[in-house]
């Protein structure tokens, strides 16, 4: 049910659940899932994380905005899973919403995004330590609140539960 080339791009936190949400919402909407970090960990061959230390983060950003520009040109509908970071730069925000696509926050703690981050087997190099992922969960939250939609993840809901409300509530399903 998502129409002709429309696209939801689900952004919050590293570890919020993005992509499994996507996984399930997709399902849901019954049209592709798409994953912002493994399209440019294909295009370029290697692991997000080593992208990042390898360029800067700032060059990184300028890789990953190249991506969704890329992305936004497809002419499939698709839930979208974007980096923890994409949302933040401005003119990422900005393509979205020219391009008539919808942006979703999944909101939740700073406890519950740091317990998935020491879980995952992922290398995420700006999640050094509790202190600084800290800082970036804060800085991160003036930004993510831009969204159209806003979802909060709470403990006694599952990914399904979360992909669920936001079929039904973005888009009338019951």
């Amino acid at each position: 049910m998502l129409k002709d080339s429309q696209k939801v791009f689900l952004t919050g936190f590293m570890g919020v659940g993005k992509s499994t949400i996507a996984r399930h919402l997709a399902k849901i909407l019954k049209c592709p899932r798409l994953d912002l970090d493994a399209r440019i960990e294909k295009q370029h061959g290697q692991p997000v994380s080593e992208l990042i230390l390898g360029l800067g983060v700032d060059r990184y950003r300028d890789v990953e905005s190249d991506a969704l520009a890329l992305l936004l040109d497809e002419p499939t509908p698709a839930i979208v899973a974007l980096g923890g970071g994409a949302f933040t730069i401005e003119r990422n925000r900005k393509m979205i919403k020219e391009k008539g696509h919808t942006s979703v926050w999944l909101e939740s703690t700073f406890e519950h995004c740091w317990m998935n981050i020491q879980r995952s087997k992922k290398v995420r190099p700006l999640a050094k330590d509790r202190e600084t992922t800290r800082q970036l969960f804060d800085e991160r939250m003036a930004s993510y609140c831009l969204a159209e939609w806003h979802f909060l993840i709470k403990p006694e809901y599952s990914s399904y539960d979360i992909a669920k409300q936001i079929s039904e509530e973005v888009f009338c399903l019951e």
